[in-house]
C-alpha cells in the first residue's frame, strides 16, 4: 500500500520561496491619502523585504516584485500571494481558473521563471508567516507617534534592518535571518546571487538588504 506523501514544512524549503502580502498604513497628517506596505518574507530564512507604495494596484505589485527580485540575495523560485486583484486575475469565487498571462504580476513571474502560487480561499493561515510579521508592524504603528510620513517610513525601514539582523527566529533554530542566509550560502551557494560579507553592523554596506 502506497504511503501518503509527506507534507513539507517550511523548514524543508531552501531560500527562494517567498510569501508576499500588502498592509494598509495609517494616513499621516502630511499625506492626501493612505499608503500601503508591501511585505515579503522568505520561508527558509525569514529574511524580510519591505516597500511603502502609494497604492496596491497591479502596477505597484509588479514594481514591487521587480525590486524584490533585484534586492533579494537569493534566486526567487516561488511566490505565494493571496487572491487580491493586485496579484492575480485567475481567482474566482469557487477557486482558481487558468491564468490569462495578461496580469502584470504574473507576467514578471513568467519572465523570471518564478512559480506564482495562490492561497486557497478561506485559508489565510497559509500565509501566517507574513501575517505574524504584519502583526509586529501593527504593534509598532499602535505604540509609536509619527509626526509625518517620513517618520513612518524611516521607522519601518529601520525595523526591517533590525528584524533581519537582530531578531532571532524560533522556527529557524533561534538565529537571525541574516545568519540563516549565511548558513545556507555556505551549504548551497548556487542558490544565491550575492556574496556574503561581514554583516554584523547596521551601518555597513549590506549584501543582504
Amino acid at each position: 500500500e502506497a504511503q501518503p506523501a509527506k507534507r513539507k514544512t517550511f523548514k524543508d524549503y531552501a531560500p527562494g520561496f517567498v510569501h508576499v502580502d500588502v498592509k494598509y498604513l495609517p494616513q499621516m497628517a502630511d499625506e492626501s491619502r493612505r499608503t500601503y506596505l508591501f511585505v515579503t518574507i522568505d520561508r527558509a530564512t525569514r529574511w524580510v523585504y519591505l516597500e511603502i507604495l502609494p497604492d496596491k494596484s497591479a502596477r505597484s505589485a509588479k514594481g514591487f516584485l521587480k525590486q524584490l527580485i533585484k534586492k533579494a540575495p537569493f534566486i526567487i523560485t516561488r511566490v505565494l500571494t493571496d487572491n487580491g486583484k493586485e496579484f492575480t486575475d485567475r481567482f474566482i469565487a469557487n477557486g482558481e481558473r487558468k491564468p490569462t498571462g495578461q496580469h502584470p504580476f504574473d507576467q514578471v513571474c513568467q519572465a523570471e521563471g518564478i512559480e506564482h502560487r495562490l492561497i486557497k480561499p478561506k485559508h489565510p493561515q497559509t500565509n501566517g508567516m507574513v501575517e505574524r510579521f504584519n502583526g509586529r508592524i501593527s504593534e509598532i504603528l499602535a505604540t509609536t507617534h509619527f509626526d509625518a510620513s517620513r517618520d513612518l517610513q524611516e521607522t519601518l525601514y529601520q525595523y526591517q534592518k533590525i528584524y533581519n539582523y537582530h531578531v532571532p527566529q524560533k522556527n529557524i533554530g533561534h538565529i537571525t535571518p541574516i545568519q540563516a542566509l549565511k548558513d545556507w550560502h555556505k551549504k548551497q551557494p548556487e542558490l544565491f546571487k550575492k556574496k556574503t560579507h561581514d554583516l554584523s553592523g547596521l551601518d555597513t554596506q549590506e549584501s543582504f538588504s
